[in-house]
């Protein structure tokens, strides 16, 4: 397969740099007049991906409102990615899984090994150790897939553990950044990229050696801005993806509203960036 670094890098040269959140949110269901089950996000995530799947370069289900409902809404995001990649959009399943051997091993095939919940990419933690990540890493390069690890939340707990210091210098968050940035230069593939929360990008952290993937949550809603995203990143060569959930999702149902809605902030990251 294709590296996901490439077909990324593809996408945002058709389409531009943007990411469509798919959260379906108790709250956005009812604003959409759906349920509050697996059902109701299944219509709302799967309408979305419809309206929305040859205006931008990437969705990005959030796992854990559809974990909520059970098998149903397991069940009901795995159609959810294959509609959208059917599609011919790339997935990044936000799981934000992070575990140690054969355990990290078992979650690398269920996101990236080709079955039911595989996306394009998966986000991962790494704070039991970035090295616990390599079955992850590993099954990526090999199925041209890719994995982002959380280096700079937008969350401000997320300080705390990543601007903490390491012994012999730098951040948590530093640290994180400069052993993706190894894996990939070893690698060649890029597979390896990073989560850096569009509230509080590049603080702590100094991007410009990394040439993977940025993975640019918390713009919109959480107080992020697409005006500010190069200020905050700084000098990187790396392919940055601005992501939106519920200022997208809020427009919707109707499809022209959603789309407006993607155009207006695609228009704005192409404009940032």
């Amino acid at each position: 397969m294709i590296p996901y670094l490439d077909r990324l890098k593809a996408r945002i040269g058709r389409l531009g740099p943007f990411c469509v959140g798919l959260d379906p949110h108790p709250s956005l269901l009812a604003a959409w007049g759906l349920p509050a089950s697996a059902a109701g996000a299944e219509r709302f995530a799967r309408s979305a991906v419809e309206a929305l799947a040859d205006q931008t370069a990437c969705f990005k289900p959030q796992s854990a409102f559809f974990e909520l409902w059970g098998a149903a809404g397991v069940q009901a995001l795995e159609l959810v990615i294959a509609d959208a990649q059917a599609a011919g959009a790339l997935v990044i399943v936000d799981a934000k899984r992070g575990d140690i051997g054969s355990t990290m091993a078992a979650y690398a095939d269920a996101y990236l090994g080709g079955g039911p919940l595989s996306g394009d990419a998966v986000t991962v933690s790494p704070y039991l150790g970035v090295g616990a990540l390599a079955p992850a890493f590993e099954r990526a390069e090999a199925c041209g897939r890719g994995v982002y690890v959380l280096a700079r939340t937008s969350n401000p707990e997320g300080g705390a553990i990543q601007l903490a210091a390491v012994s012999g210098g730098g951040t948590v968050s530093q640290s994180v950044v400069d052993a993706a940035a190894a894996r990939n230069e070893a690698s060649g593939l890029g597979a390896v990229g990073l989560v850096v929360g569009g509230a509080r990008a590049g603080g702590g952290t100094d991007l410009s050696r990394f040439s993977g993937s940025l993975l640019v949550p918390g713009v919109g809603a959480q107080g992020g801005s697409m005006a500010v995203l190069s200020q905050l990143l700084g000098p990187t060569p790396a392919v940055v993806l601005p992501t939106v959930s519920r200022a997208v999702l809020e427009a919707g149902p109707d499809p022209k509203a959603l789309r407006a809605a993607a155009v207006r902030f695609t228009e704005e990251a192409q404009a940032a960036l």
